[in-house]
């Protein structure tokens, strides 16, 4: 015997059909089965309701009230039942439109992508690269990549891993200029500035003693993409506040130092952030689970 919930569903299925057709033999070709088994699931579920729910005689079959509350649930259980199939058919189908930071995303994200469409043939993406924040619903984007501190917003966001900033310099300009040992030195050098970064008309650090904001505002050099204003600092420019994403390999090859190093900033979120709903779409939840894979073991301090 089925179980009474299953039992309940076939029978909820069988007296649906039944509503929308005003026949048991249509409904019974429609779902595939005999006339006598929709017959016989109408009246289990009419017992198990306690009244009736049809009324049938040799020219007409009518519905009672209580068989018009009924199917009422029943469309939106069936409604929902189609749904969430349809929904596991083409999970892994689609397209999808992507937002990234210029700079993070060339060196970092085509590896996803590809392990991404790897494992999704039927998928698509099309990257859309800025270094300014877009609007997600005006833009039409599904998941968007940004590198900040988030405020509290509408959009659902999902921490990727965190990076570190650090002030850098080319060895070249700290022997023209000297080293500075105090964000308050900052003064006296050339700090170059990050267009797109909250509040860059300040540099903020922290030290023993709380934080410290430097105006630079005179900056002789002003950008809106990381990797010019790295490769200017590499050139001897000047000073910048840069994530070490982007300056590891330079670091290490003694191209780019770092200095101020107890004064750090403190570290910035890496996010995917997509629009709020009241579910995700699998697509979308299928990229997000690959980017997290990808991210979960990298920090860069």
């Amino acid at each position: 015997m089925p179980e009474p919930l299953f039992d309940d569903l076939l029978g909820l299925a069988c007296f649906a059909r039944v509503v929308e057709l005003r026949s048991f033999t249509q409904a019974a070709t429609a779902l595939g089965v005999s006339k006598s088994v929709v017959s016989a699931r109408v009246s289990r579920l009419e017992s198990r309701v306690g009244e009736r729910l049809l009324i049938r005689t040799t020219r007409k079959l009518s519905v009672t009230n209580a068989g018009m509350a009924v199917y009422a649930h029943c469309e939106r259980l069936l409604e929902e039942a189609s749904a969430a199939t349809k929904g596991a058919s083409d999970a892994g189908r689609g397209a999808l439109r992507v937002n990234a930071p210029i700079s993070f995303a060339q060196m970092y994200l085509a590896g996803p992508l590809a392990r991404f469409l790897a494992t999704h043939p039927g998928a698509s993406v099309e990257v859309r690269l800025s270094d300014t924040l877009v609007d997600l619903v005006e833009e039409r984007v599904d998941v968007a990549l940004r590198i900040s501190r988030l405020r509290d917003s509408t959009f659902v966001a999902r921490k990727l891993t965190s990076t570190s900033l650090c002030v850098c310099a080319a060895p070249a300009y700290l022997k023209r200029r000297g080293t500075p040992k105090h964000p308050d030195e900052l003064v006296r050098h050339d700090c170059l500035r990050y267009l797109h970064l909250r509040a860059e008309d300040e540099w903020r650090f922290h030290g023993p003693k709380g934080r410290i904001s430097v105006p630079v505002r005179e900056a002789p050099l002003a950008v809106g993409n990381g990797t010019l204003l790295r490769e200017a600092t590499a050139e001897g420019v000047g000073l910048a506040v840069l994530p070490r994403f982007m300056v590891d390999a330079d670091l290490r090859s003694g191209r780019l130092v770092t200095v101020l190093d107890a004064f750090a900033p403190k570290p910035i979120g890496i996010y995917a952030v997509h629009a709020a709903g009241r579910s995700t779409p699998p697509l979308v939840r299928a990229l997000l689970d690959v980017l997290a894979s990808e991210f979960r073991s990298v920090e860069w301090t």
